[in-house]
C-alpha cells in the first residue's frame, strides 16, 4: 500500500486499484475518475494523504482492463459499513434470472432510486466526519424522492423487495423507508407540505445511530441493559441533529424523536401513547418496521413480504396505529409488489399489483412457467388473479429459492 498526497491528487485521475481514506474507507474504486468534488471533500475533512495498492493509469482506458493488469484478487472492495464515505462508488446491482426488468436493464427509474441512495448516503458521511450539512440538500432528495413515487409508484414499491442494492445499508434502509412513508401518509391523504415533511422525518429517522459507537450499532446478538438503553438513545440524538444542526422545524423532529414510540405506550424513549404520538412517527414507525423486516442483516435473513406483512397484521394495536396500519395494507396488499410467490400449478410470478378490494388476489407476471421453463422478465405473461379465478397463489417464496432452483 503506498500513500499519496492529497495536494497532488487532480480531477479525472483514475487508479487501477481501489483508493483508501483512513484504512478500510474506499474513496473511488478501481476505473472511477477523481472528480473535484472528492478532492475538495478530503480537504474539508483535513485528510491529507489516501493509499492505493494501485497506479495512475491513462484515464481513458477501460476500468475492467485497468482491474486486470493490476490483479482483482489483490484489491477486493471491503464490506462498507453505513457511515463509511463512499464518494465516487456507485451501486452495481447483481443481476439474476428473476431480476425486475428496471434492475436488468438499469432503466430511468431505477437509476433514480439508487442515486437516492447514493446521495443520501453522501449526506450521511458528511454527517458522521463531522461536516456541517444544509438541509436544503436533504430537501433535495425529498423532494425528488416524492416525486418518484408520484410518477412510478409501482416500479418503486418493487424494489423495495426486489432491488439489488448491496451496501449503503443505512441510506438504503432509510430511502425504503421514506417511500412506504410516503405511500402511507397520500394513502391517508395527508396535505403535501405535510407528507412533505415525512419524507424528510423518515429519511433522518435513524441519523441518530450516526451518533453511537459502531461496534454497538454492529453488535450481534442481544445487548446488555446498559448497551440497550444507550441504542434507545438514537432518536433523542436525531432529534438534535435534526432541530438543532439541520434546523427543520418541529414537525419534522417529532418524527425521529417519536419513530419508536408505541400506539400502547409501551415505546421509548418516553411512553407516549395514541393520538399524543405524531402522525407522522406512527406512519414512519409502520414503515421503518416492513422494511426491517424485509432487508437482509448481517445478523439475520430477510424475510418475505408476505409474512412481513403477516406479522403486522398480528399486532392488535399494541405497536402501531390501527388506522396507519391498515392504510399501509391497503396501500402494499398481502402480497406487496415485488413479492414471489407459487401458483398452484407450480409457476413461479411476481407481483407487479395489487387490488386493495382484493388483497389475496393481486396482479402477478410468469417468471417460471408450469412446466419449469424460465421466461425473461418482460415476457412472462401478466395475470389478473381476481378475473383468472381457477389459478391462486400457494405460497410466497424467498428470492434466493427461486434463483437456486433455476441454476
Amino acid at each position: 500500500m503506498k500513500f499519496i498526497s492529497v495536494d497532488s491528487l487532480k480531477p479525472g485521475m483514475v487508479f487501477s486499484a481501489p483508493v483508501f481514506i483512513e484504512g478500510d474507507s474506499i474513496l473511488v474504486t478501481a476505473g472511477v475518475k477523481l472528480k473535484k468534488k472528492d478532492i475538495d471533500r478530503l480537504k474539508s475533512w483535513e485528510i491529507t494523504t489516501v493509499a492505493t495498492d494501485g497506479s495512475l493509469v491513462d484515464p481513458d482506458a477501460k476500468a475492467a482492463e485497468a482491474v486486470k493488469k493490476h490483479g482483482e484478487s489483490k484489491t477486493a472492495e471491503p464490506a462498507k459499513k453505513p457511515s463509511e464515505p463512499a464518494t465516487g462508488s456507485k451501486v452495481k446491482p447483481k443481476v439474476t434470472a428473476i431480476s425486475l426488468t428496471e434492475v436488468q436493464e438499469n432503466n430511468e427509474v431505477y437509476r433514480s432510486y439508487t442515486e437516492l441512495i447514493e446521495r443520501l448516503n453522501g449526506v450521511f458521511d458528511e454527517i458522521s466526519m463531522g461536516v456541517s450539512v444544509e438541509s436544503r440538500s436533504i430537501d433535495s432528495i425529498s423532494g425528488r424522492l416524492l416525486q418518484t413515487v408520484r410518477d412510478s409508484r409501482n416500479s418503486v414499491i418493487g424494489f423495495i423487495l426486489g432491488g439489488e442494492v448491496s451496501g449503503y445499508e443505512l441510506a438504503k434502509s432509510s430511502v425504503n423507508s421514506a417511500i412506504l412513508s410516503a405511500l402511507i401518509a397520500m394513502e391517508l391523504k395527508l396535505p403535501n407540505h405535510k407528507v412533505m415533511q415525512i419524507v424528510s422525518g423518515a429519511l433522518l429517522h435513524d441519523i441518530g445511530m450516526l451518533r453511537l459507537p459502531k461496534e454497538l450499532v454492529a453488535k450481534r446478538g442481544g445487548l446488555s441493559e446498559v448497551e440497550m438503553l444507550r441504542m434507545q438513545a438514537h432518536p433523542i440524538y436525531a432529534h438534535r441533529l435534526v432541530v438543532k444542526e439541520l434546523l427543520y422545524p418541529e414537525e419534522v423532529g417529532f418524527v425521529v424523536v417519536q419513530h419508536h414510540e408505541r400506539w400502547d405506550g409501551e415505546g421509548y424513549p418516553r411512553k407516549i401513547m395514541g393520538n399524543a404520538i405524531d402522525i407522522g412517527a406512527r406512519i414512519v414507525s409502520v414503515a421503518d418496521a416492513f422494511e426491517a423486516m424485509v432487508s437482509q442483516k448481517p445478523y439475520r435473513n430477510s424475510m418475505v413480504g408476505y409474512q412481513a406483512m403477516k406479522n403486522l397484521l398480528s399486532d392488535n394495536s399494541r405497536r402501531f396505529d390501527p388506522d396507519v396500519l391498515k392504510a399501509f395494507i391497503q396501500t402494499m396488499g398481502i402480497y406487496p409488489i415485488g413479492s414471489i410467490i407459487i401458483l398452484n400449478n407450480g409457476a413461479f410470478a411476481r407481483v407487479v399489483e395489487v387490488q386493495g378490494t382484493a388483497p389475496l388476489r393481486p396482479k402477478i407476471r410468469i417468471l417460471i412457467d408450469e412446466k419449469g421453463n424460465t421466461l425473461k422478465p418482460d415476457e412472462g405473461e401478466v395475470i389478473d388473479l381476481l378475473k383468472d379465478k381457477h389459478l391462486f397463489i400457494a405460497k410466497a417464496v424467498d428470492p434466493k429459492d427461486v434463483v437456486k432452483k433455476d441454476a
